[in-house]
């Protein structure tokens, strides 16, 4: 049961299933926006022009309230989505900021007559061949 819940959690709170589910709740709320468009500013507007029914300015207020109320409702639900999915990535371990690795010690030289790159045990320059002697190397430092 134990491994069970355990593959459950992993499945669940993998990339994709948390993307398509948030999907499918804004998707939700996105169309209450598109319908309360419809119903409350489009079909009227067709009403009014095939002369279908009259609107006083009460209707066309409440029609404003409705859609804007549609819209404060899509606008609260993303909040709420955002800040679950903040704690959720928190809770699995999503966007954690890497630890910044200490700069490994320096395996390579300068070359002081050719300038190519060497590694640091070299007393020859494989490009150009020139011997480095104790002075030529207190200069790579």
């Amino acid at each position: 049961m134990k491994k069970f819940i355990e593959e459950f959690k992993a499945f669940a709170l993998r990339g994709n299933v948390m993307d398509m589910a948030v999907g499918v709740i804004i998707g939700g709320a996105f169309s209450g926006i598109v319908t309360a468009l419809t119903d409350n500013f489009i079909n009227p507007v067709l009403d009014l022009c095939t002369g279908h029914a009259t609107y006083t300015l009460q209707d066309v207020a409440g029609f404003a309230s409705a859609f804007l109320s549609s819209v404060v409702n899509f606008i609260i639900m993303a909040f709420i989505l955002f800040c679950l999915m903040k704690v959720v990535n928190k809770a699995a371990g999503i966007g954690k900021k890497k630890e910044e690795e200490t700069p490994k010690a320096p395996t390579t030289k300068v070359c002081p007559f050719c300038k190519s790159e060497i590694p640091l045990e070299a007393t020859r320059c494989a490009h150009c061949t020139s011997m480095l002697t104790e002075e030529a190397a207190g200069d790579l430092a």
